[in-house]
């Protein structure tokens, strides 16, 4: 009999690992913050060409999650995350040694196709080789590689802002290491027991939930996998039937949330705001972008150890909530025309706090466990190919808002879009906790209607 110790060591492993491709991600948004002040001065970009720099990545996620459930469903979760380690390198060389925008604009985008999948898989796969009990931490993790990158990011920019000529180029080309980590990280890990009960293959999958599951619970859990695949055909023409256009809807919404309530603002163009309209200078905007890492870091290691004790629900509630007073703080502050830097800096500590155990934790383990196994992939794809796109929407918009309206009017706008979240959430999201996704897959087919509160 396998000994818990043992299974939960092997679990962590094997989390950890596949969590490395959130590292993609984080880098990535962690790296654009600072190099974008300097590509502003080096390429003399304009504000839309700023823009169209940052967001082209979302567009590259947006086609990456549009084809990671096919692609993974097709050959397995873990041959998609080294084929999105392999592009990563790719970008981040590409981006280093770029000559004009065309070539920078190329090289994000094939670092948002990369993220994309990697994003997609690595919590699609969490989740699945996770017990009910663990899988809400587990799948945080993915998001703790996330907030780590950010603040590896932040912290490269920062040492490397005093590079004298190019120093941009050396910002981009660290971000080969997260790719290379990945890589290697993934001959430690089998593959998705779930695929490959799907796929056939019954004892590698046995092997596999051996080292997960105490042995009394192995057969258990194979026949819940076996009876989920044989009662849904996992097509994507099945997601929009009765039994599991809510749980669709939900996703969809949750996923538009997470990226319209201001956070790529914050993350993307945060030193842009801090030098631009609070008075610091360059280097100094980016030292303040390390402290927003710190915070993000933090407060994803609380919502990491909460979210399978508090449950979903309130982790969300709570973080949204508290995000729309945070952006309403800074907007008065704004208005107020504060031009001390570390004054305006609170509010978006608060902000970046709440995001991080809400919103910014909680959404990527609900798109993993909210469908049931042989449509997951192909739904979180849809799920998550709304997301980048609404994404680069804030990404591609927000400098231009700025001009149009005060910057005091368009953070407004975001604590008002964080109270419509709120309530939204209240009403539609059911509580997932300690429920196996068969559990989970059961509410939806269902002719009454679920508990809301659960």
């Amino acid at each position: 009999m396998q000994k818990n110790g043992s299974s939960s060591f092997f679990l962590i492993l094997v989390a950890v690992s596949a969590a490395t491709a959130g590292l993609l991600y984080g880098y990535d948004v962690g790296v654009i913050s600072g190099a974008v002040v300097f590509l502003r001065s080096s390429f003399q970009l304009s504000f839309v060409q700023t823009e169209m720099i940052t967001s082209i990545a979302f567009w590259g996620c947006a086609l990456g999650a549009a084809a990671g459930g096919w692609v993974s469903d097709r050959f397995g979760r873990k041959i998609v995350l080294l084929g999105a380690g392999l592009l990563f390198f790719v970008a981040a060389s590409t981006a280093a040694f770029a000559h004009g925008v065309p070539q920078l604009l190329a090289a994000r985008l094939l670092a948002g196709v990369a993220i994309g999948l990697a994003l997609l898989v690595a919590p699609l796969y969490i989740a699945e080789i996770s017990p009910a009990a663990l899988r809400g931490r587990l799948v945080t993790l993915s998001q703790m590689a996330t907030v780590t990158g950010i603040m590896l990011g932040y912290l490269c920019n920062y040492g490397m802002a005093r590079i004298p000529h190019d120093n941009w180029r050396w910002m981009f080309g660290v971000g080969a290491a997260p790719a290379v980590i990945l890589c290697l990280a993934l001959p430690l890990i089998p593959e998705s027991p779930r695929w490959l009960l799907q796929r056939g293959m019954v004892d590698r999958a046995l092997s596999v939930l051996r080292k997960t599951l105490p042995a009394a619970e192995v057969d258990h859990a194979v026949a819940d996998i076996d009876a989920s695949i044989q009662e849904e055909s996992g097509t994507y023409r099945e997601l929009f039937r009765r039994g599991l256009r809510k749980p669709l809807i939900l996703a969809v919404m949750l996923a538009i949330i997470q990226q319209v309530t201001g956070v790529n603002a914050v993350f993307f163009y945060g030193a842009i705001i801090y030098s631009e309209h609070a008075g610091a200078t360059a280097s100094n905007a980016i030292g303040m972008n390390i402290i927003v890492g710190v915070v993000n870091v933090v407060f994803t290691i609380v919502g990491l150890a909460l979210i399978d004790k508090l449950g979903r629900r309130p982790l969300l509630l709570a973080g949204t909530g508290g995000m729309g007073i945070c952006l309403a703080a800074f907007a008065i502050l704004l208005h107020a025309g504060s031009g001390k830097s570390m004054l305006l800096l609170l509010p978006v500590l608060g902000y970046v706090a709440c995001f991080a155990f809400g919103l910014g934790t909680v959404v990527w383990v609900s798109l993993a466990e909210l469908f049931p196994n042989r449509i997951r992939a192909r739904a979180m794809s849809i799920a998550t190919m709304v997301l980048w796109i609404s994404g680069s929407v804030v990404a591609a918009t927000f400098l231009s808002f700025l001009n149009l309206l005060t910057p005091s009017g368009v953070f407004w706008g975001y604590a008002a879009l964080c109270v419509l979240s709120v309530v939204y959430i209240y009403f539609q999201l059911p509580e997932t906790k300690n429920r196996t996704l068969e559990e989970i897959a059961s509410l939806w087919s269902t002719q009454k209607e679920y508990e809301v509160k659960g």
